[in-house]
């Protein structure tokens, strides 16, 4: 395999799984930061069964590899629609139908794009096309506790993993390595695990850690730190969280090279710089309104690609948006 071709091979791995390392999971939480006073709020879910409401996650990576001596250049454009339905409520727990509605991506990798749109109603014919096409309509069933804000169980993975190796037969050992039970949990959670588990006031301070094990890929930990920031100027039902974040990677260790992948990643030194970030969350409708994140990843990788181990230089600046409506917004478009 080419430098070029291994570069865009681990792009694209690490283009589309660091959004997914680099959401919240309500894990530890730190309950000895109050440095607020005032009136405290409560900022809750709220759900009514059988009223779905949508998401649009929208992620834009910008990243430099240096691999024996090649530049490789990567844009990538993700676009994930999500529906949410509330099918029961048991005590503190909620079930939920989580639905991928929509999938849009444009990558560039060194002048060689690729691109998919579900919500068009024609798509140009490229290697990944069937597998994104492969994404939309999948369903999870999720169970969620709402007094710890944690997400306890995913189903669903099967059926999910079937589909995806009908459209690439080639990717089933990765897939089943870095889509685990425990990783699609992990996954799951970030939708609802911006809020703290107990009233805060103005400048009131949480914490929560994450630890995502992508097997053959690498292991990202993160620590979030949440900072309450009161009213919105503009609209009074809204909370604004200020998101401090920092991510570590670490290699894969024995999982190195487990899955098939063309590369073994034998050790790594990457960390997060200028990683903040913002949340709106609806106290009325007892949701996420909007958020935003921004990350820097840099750092060297050492790689062994046929028995011999080489150095990566990477760089990646990374922009993370999510909405939240009352209607879908993955209903396809005539072009």
């Amino acid at each position: 395999m080419s430098p070029r071709r291994l570069a865009a091979a681990f792009a694209i791995v690490l283009g589309l799984v660091v959004p997914l390392a680099a959401q919240d999971k309500d894990k530890d939480k730190d309950k000895n930061k109050d440095k607020g006073s005032g009136e405290k709020v409560e900022l809750k879910w709220k759900f009514e069964k059988g009223k779905a409401f949508y998401q649009k996650m929208t992620t834009q990576t910008d990243q430099t590899m240096k691999v024996m001596n090649n530049d490789v250049t990567q844009k990538q454009r993700q676009v994930f629609y999500f529906s949410w339905t509330p099918v029961e409520q048991k005590g503190d727990t909620w079930t939920l139908k989580q639905k991928i509605e929509g999938v849009a991506m444009d990558i560039d990798i060194g002048g060689s794009k690729i691109q998919y749109d579900s919500t068009k109603e024609s798509n140009a014919t490229n290697p990944l096309g069937e597998f994104f096409k492969a994404l939309v309509g999948a369903e999870f069933t999720i169970t969620l506790d709402m007094k710890k804000v944690e997400v306890t169980k995913v189903e669903g993975r099967d059926k999910f993993l079937g589909d995806l190796v009908k459209a690439n037969p080639q990717m089933k050992p990765l897939l089943d390595q870095i889509l685990s039970e425990k990783a699609l949990k992990e996954m799951a959670e970030p939708t609802f695990a911006v809020v703290p588990d107990r009233p805060v006031a103005k400048g009131d301070t949480w914490k929560r850690t994450s630890t995502l094990d992508m097997g053959p890929i690498g292991k990202y930990e993160n620590v979030y730190t949440y900072t309450y920031d009161g009213k919105d100027d503009k609209n009074k039902d809204l909370a604004r969280i200020k998101v401090d974040t920092k991510l570590t990677y670490k290699e894969p260790g024995d999982a190195a090279g487990v899955g098939g992948l063309p590369f073994k990643i034998k050790s790594a030194d990457l960390k997060s710089t200028n990683a903040t970030g913002s949340v709106l969350f609806d106290e009325a409708k007892g949701r996420v309104d909007k958020s935003t994140s921004k990350m820097e990843l840099s750092g060297k990788l050492s790689i062994e690609i046929g028995g011999q181990t080489t150095t990566v230089d990477l760089s990646q600046t990374q922009t993370t948006e999510v909405e939240t409506s009352d209607t879908n917004q993955a209903a396809p478009k005539k072009p």
